[in-house]
């Protein structure tokens, strides 16, 4: 291995005694490739055996916690325990070379598909549709609601335990239910779950302290609890730089294990502020990093990437992209194989690459997301 490249490699102790191999994670990242009700299927668990080679933790596709936040037809689901039997393979598959196996867990909310929640419509903090195409007016939810959406999340943490994981990853992030209580578009109550920016917060601190109270009832060792965060929103009211500031300095005192940004490129600076030029990464990294490790991410391809990210003071690093391309990313630089790493996509490596017919679809229709060619290219 290159010298240069042995700050990916040191272990790393998360505050719940967890203790990663290396720096290393892969990102999550929805691959619709469950079975119609969330079951794990051969094709899943052969995707993250080959990912989870050498990585310091796999963080699993976002696994629904409730048929009434259902987002895609072919999902992960962790909402009823006639799954486990599924999970307990997909985490065993993770941890079978010594990676952590964390499941990320998630409510649509008002992103939830009608045709496919039990009441027919969509939950969400207001009647207020998400500004995407096609998107539908939610039924804004009721204190009962809202409760037992809390309770969903803590028997998701339970199965996650019961199935072997390692941790969860609650999704705050992306547009999906707890994302919404926090952002002003989405959530325009005026109960003690919004109106004022420490309001919105609620709901989010809810779940994280549920969640919690759920791995000190049943993990018998320890237990990762990890929050993935969209620093900004393009709507307008939306959450600002600012907002996500305050809300983080919140969250680093909620004995989280992390804080896992969301974004498209590590050095990416504010949306809400061009008087800044500092990635958002590093702001929260600077405020909270003492508190809580961070996890960074986006358009880190090679060691080199994910050294010069590391310089920074993050601890953590994900990899999405990177690691659907190049299955093997960290076996390749820990045996000096770095040259070989890939940057584009041939069209003929999905049976190579263990990629479902879910996100191959995706990527081959999706112009500019992925670079696919006739042949792939490394790196160099």
């Amino acid at each position: 291995m290159n010298a240069r490249y042995e700050p990916l490699f040191a272990s790393f102790r998360l505050p719940s005694g967890v203790r990663l191999n290396n720096r290393v994670m892969m990102a999550p990242m929805g691959i619709g490739a469950s079975g119609p009700n969330g079951e794990v299927t051969d094709v899943e668990l052969a995707y993250y055996r080959a990912r989870a080679q050498g990585a310091g933790a796999i963080i699993t596709a976002s696994a629904l916690v409730s048929p009434n936040g259902k987002f895609i037809q072919h999902g992960l689901g962790i909402d009823h325990d006639e799954l486990l039997p599924g999970l307990k393979k997909l985490a065993a598959v993770i941890q079978e070379n010594g990676a952590k196996a964390i499941v990320q867990l998630y409510h649509g909310g008002r992103l939830g598909n009608p045709a496919m929640v039990p009441s027919g419509h969509a939950l969400g903090p207001s009647t207020i549709a998400a500004e995407r195409e096609g998107a539908a007016v939610p039924k804004a939810m009721t204190e009962a609601d809202i409760e037992t959406a809390i309770e969903e999340f803590a028997q998701a943490t339970r199965r996650a335990i019961e199935a072997g994981f390692d941790g969860v990853e609650i999704l705050g992030a992306n547009g999906f239910l707890i994302h919404q209580f926090f952002s002003p578009h989405a959530n325009r109550r005026e109960d003690k779950w919004g109106g004022t920016l420490e309001k919105r917060m609620a709901f989010p601190l809810a779940v994280v302290k549920r969640v919690q109270q759920t791995v000190a009832a049943y993990a018998t060792s320890p237990f990762v609890v990890g929050y993935r965060i969209s620093p900004e929103e393009k709507e307008t009211p939306g959450i600002t730089m600012a907002d996500t500031l305050h809300f983080v300095d919140v969250l680093a005192e909620q004995n989280l294990d992390y804080i896992h940004l969301s974004v498209e490129h590590f050095w990416q600076s504010p949306r809400t502020d061009d008087k800044i030029a500092k990635s958002r990464i590093v702001m929260v990294q600077e405020l909270v990093g003492d508190r809580v490790p961070v996890i960074g991410v986006g358009g880190l391809w090679t060691p080199d990437d994910v050294v010069e990210a590391l310089g920074t003071g993050v601890p953590l690093i994900s990899l999405g992209h990177a690691m659907i391309i190049n299955p093997e990313w960290v076996t390749l630089v820990q045996n000096g194989l770095e040259e070989e790493i890939k940057t584009t996509l041939s069209r003929s490596a999905q049976a190579k690459l263990a990629i479902p017919d879910g996100i191959w679809g995706r990527i081959m229709s999706i112009p500019g997301w992925f670079q696919v060619v006739d042949e792939e290219r490394t790196e160099g």
